[in-house]
């Protein structure tokens, strides 16, 4: 049974068709894998070495790949269901297949080693664009590129030439050699017609503006790799020097797809919510929480980990605004509740064991009787079980936060707003 390859697009008649995957879950226990029974039918389909989508399956899933090339054999280890590695498999053709401009699948990809590029050409439409390099299968592509059509163009060139020659005979000896002649140079009047055209295209406005927009892309990816090989301390300060650049710079408020790809670049998504909080909290928390909820969601949706270090960041701005937030614990737990960007699991965990690693012991103590009547309604309202929690977090312990949070001590505490209609009054401080 076939498929559309852009399977977006509903239309029963469309040109483009692709084998739907057939997969085969084999072995048992450690050794369990599952293999792609068809995967040479669906890439030649795609145009793309069947390596290429079995390691985008792989990249994707966090699995170990293994190609068989001989016996066509292509694997990916553990159990996976076809259905699922086809909705994956529509990821792979939206990002290494299809146009960026049509839409169409008739597209080739070029690969530059030494610049560490890989370029696509769009046959249907004529565009030439530039991959983003940031995704691991960007690295085996670069290692892996593409074999070259030049051996089949050969191939057919010499049956052109066959033919060409039996025809001269017919019409005379001294004729096929000129025969022969202008079969040579026709190609190579074609090259050059084409080269022509590419250099006027790259004159217009519009092609140097793009030109100048993937060179600039093309610096910024050469970096990658240098930047995932330094330790994980400067890989957070990059990420903190990036979100600084964009507050300072008054961008902030529409640059949560940006920061959330660079904390995906530096390897540094989970403690991305640390750090926001660092820069984008003061004691005016609650209005920053509805504010920039949009950029703690793109880290803390779904991920747990992100939500735990979302409550370090929390504890660390108490620790800075003890006089204003204190008092105000418990509502702001509930303010980042009902933003969806903290778990009642979460909330529970965190609830269950006073810790130091972000502020004093004392502080912690106090923050977490600050909390207790939220937590304690949180529990009767959910009537959540806490065994698993409590498994979690003792595993969670047991790892150290590499961030010390060198910036919140250099911060200094902003004044207190005294139209706030939540504030306290100071006694001392």
């Amino acid at each position: 049974m076939s498929v559309n390859v852009n399977r977006s697009v509903s239309d029963q008649f469309y040109r483009y068709k692709m084998p739907r995957l057939i997969a085969k879950v084999e072995g048992k226990g450690n050794g369990i894998k599952t293999v792609i029974v068809n995967m040479v039918d669906v890439a030649k389909a795609l145009n793309r070495p069947p390596t290429y989508p079995t390691k985008f399956f792989g990249c994707e899933l966090g699995a170990q790949t293994q190609f068989d090339t001989k016996n066509d054999r292509y694997i990916v280890n553990g159990s996976h269901e076809a259905n699922k590695l086809q909705d994956m498999l529509d990821g792979f053709i939206r990002k290494f297949v299809l146009c960026t401009e049509c839409d169409n699948p008739e597209t080739d990809l070029h690969v530059n080693p030494k610049k560490q590029t890989i370029g696509t050409s769009c046959k249907a439409c004529g565009n030439r664009g530039m991959l983003d390099t940031r995704h691991k299968l960007c690295t085996f592509i670069l290692k892996n590129p593409p074999e070259s059509n030049d051996s089949g163009s050969a191939s057919v060139k010499k049956e052109k030439e066959k033919k060409n020659r039996k025809k001269d005979k017919e019409n005379g000896s001294g004729s096929g050699e000129a025969g022969n002649h202008d079969n040579f140079d026709a190609p190579q009047a074609v090259d050059g017609d084409d080269d022509d055209e590419d250099w006027a295209e790259e004159t217009t406005e519009e092609a140097q503006r793009r030109r100048m927009e993937e060179i600039s892309d093309h610096a910024k990816n050469l970096t990658l790799s240098e930047d995932l090989e330094k330790p994980l301390e400067e890989r957070v300060n990059l990420f903190y020097n990036f979100v600084k650049q964009k507050k300072e710079s008054g961008t902030i408020d529409g640059a949560d797809k940006e920061i959330l790809a660079e904390a995906e670049r530096l390897d540094v998504k989970a403690m991305g919510p640390l750090i926001l909080s660092e820069l984008l909290f003061n004691e005016n928390i609650r209005d920053q929480i509805k504010k920039y909820k949009r950029h703690f969601l793109r880290f803390c949706h779904n991920n747990k980990k992100a939500q735990k270090y979302l409550m370090g960041g929390f504890e660390c701005v108490v620790k800075l605004h003890q006089v204003q937030l204190l008092p105000r614990v418990p509502i702001i737990l509930k303010d980042l509740y009902d933003a969806d960007l903290l778990e009642e699991d979460v909330i529970f965990a965190w609830a269950e064991k006073v810790s130091k690693k972000y502020v004093s012991k004392e502080l912690a103590k106090e923050i977490h009787a600050k909390a207790a009547p939220f937590v304690k309604w949180l529990k009767e309202a959910e009537e959540e079980s806490e065994g698993s929690e409590e498994e979690e977090e003792e595993d969670d312990e047991n790892v150290e936060v590499p961030y010390f949070f060198p910036h919140f001590q250099t911060l200094k505490r902003v004044n207190f707003d005294p139209q706030d209609e939540t504030r306290v009054k100071l006694t001392s401080v």
